[in-house]
């Protein structure tokens, strides 16, 4: 099946469960989740910005007019947006409304085979029209809970593991404006960073891209954040999703570092990212603003489907166990990360990134086996065993 994006407007939580499922087993990218029209005020301007193939419309809780308005509202969008209408039942008479609004389907329970063969049907509709074009390779964002949480080190790390583990061509792109820990880290040649391309994106192209980026350590390419961290002109919504768009279709696989907290050129590249990685450590303080920041992503239509939780700095012996702080979070953990501050010491004193040999870097260069499915992390094991038998 040919790629997808999707913006899911869903109000139950058991067709939520139906509609996860399907869409991880299928080349669905999910650029926007609400629970609901009425879960925000702006639900145009969203649908506007995320630009959806598809969009999956649970209609149950609104009235036959209501639903065939919002179909007819939505089909009139830029790019004529797909509609799948989802209902509990089926009615006849709604059936026809929201056909004759203009929804490509309309589908009730058990989804999990009706849903991908409309999925396929509307892909390969898109494609004989010749609406869908390849988006290139995939992007993660690494986005920190709070400062000193370790995700700079991780997109680093996870870049260079993504490029030995694959085999393919990576970038490792820094939208953290203030900090510039990655050029210190990297230390790339070009003195250029990701605000030229922003600030240039009537010009962008591969030969002026070329321009921008340079070789890092390990020979990754990477595209650093500005030498001077006082910055006079941040880079619009739009800006940074174009500078996003164009390196999919140059790269396999592209990392940003998202530094910490939801700015506005994280949540525009939010949009973008087809896996967030938020990064936190067991400490109480970075505990609670993963969970607002899991909360925040959710209820603006970002998160869900897209948020992985990785574990840093994990000691042997905690007082929390990964089971409790799941249960705190509210989220399953999708990596966990030991803490291992010497090694990282002794690297970074010497002005270089981790030896393969080291355990903490096989661990991250597990993490980005996961993240791109390259090789299978093998029978599961308890997660005490990451640090070792």
């Amino acid at each position: 099946m040919y790629p997808l994006t999707a913006a899911l407007i869903i109000s139950g939580s058991d067709i939520w469960d139906e509609v996860q499922p399907v869409l991880r087993a299928t080349a669905v990218r999910v650029v926007l989740e609400l629970p609901g029209v009425g879960a925000v005020q702006n639900l145009h301007e969203r649908l506007v910005q995320s630009r959806p193939d598809v969009v999956l419309l649970d209609i149950h809780d609104l009235t036959r007019e209501e639903g065939a308005e919002f179909i007819r509202q939505i089909r009139r969008l830029q790019g004529s947006p797909d509609v799948i209408a989802i209902h509990r039942i089926s009615e006849a008479e709604t059936i026809l409304a929201a056909m004759r609004a203009g929804a490509s389907e309309f589908l009730y329970p058990p989804l999990a085979d009706t849903l991908r063969e409309a999925l396929e049907r509307i892909a390969a509709e898109r494609e004989k029209r010749g609406e869908i074009v390849p988006r290139g390779g995939k992007t993660i964002g690494v986005l920190s809970a709070k400062g000193g949480c370790g995700g700079t080190t991780i997109a680093c790390h996870l870049a260079v593991a993504l490029q030995r583990e694959t085999h393919k061509p990576v970038l490792l792109a820094d939208l953290d404006l203030t900090a510039g820990i990655i050029r210190k880290l990297m230390q790339p040649r070009s003195r250029y960073s990701i605000l030229d391309a922003t600030a240039n994106i009537q010009r962008l192209d591969a030969t002026y891209w070329k321009a921008l980026v340079s070789n890092g350590a390990q020979g990754l390419a990477v595209i650093a954040g500005p030498v001077d961290p006082i910055v006079a002109e941040r880079p619009g919504t739009q800006q940074v999703r174009h500078v996003l768009r164009f390196v999919r279709t140059q790269y396999d696989w592209t990392v940003v570092d998202l530094g910490r907290g939801l700015s506005s050129e994280v949540l525009a590249a939010i949009d973008e990212l087809d896996e967030i990685l938020l990064v936190t450590t067991p400490e109480v303080p970075a505990l609670h603003q993963a969970k607002r920041l899991l909360e925040s992503l959710v209820s603006s239509g970002h998160g869900g489907n897209r948020v992985r939780l990785v574990l840093n700095r994990m000691v042997r012996r905690p007082e929390v166990t990964p089971e409790e702080l799941e249960g705190i979070l509210g989220v399953a953990i999708y990596a966990i990360i030991p803490n291992d501050y010497q090694s990282l010491k002794e690297a970074y004193s010497e002005g270089k990134l981790l030896p393969e040999n080291t355990g903490l870097y096989k661990r991250i260069a597990a993490l980005a086996r996961k993240v791109s499915g390259a090789g299978e992390e093998g029978r599961k094991r308890p997660w005490f065993s990451l640090f070792g038998s």
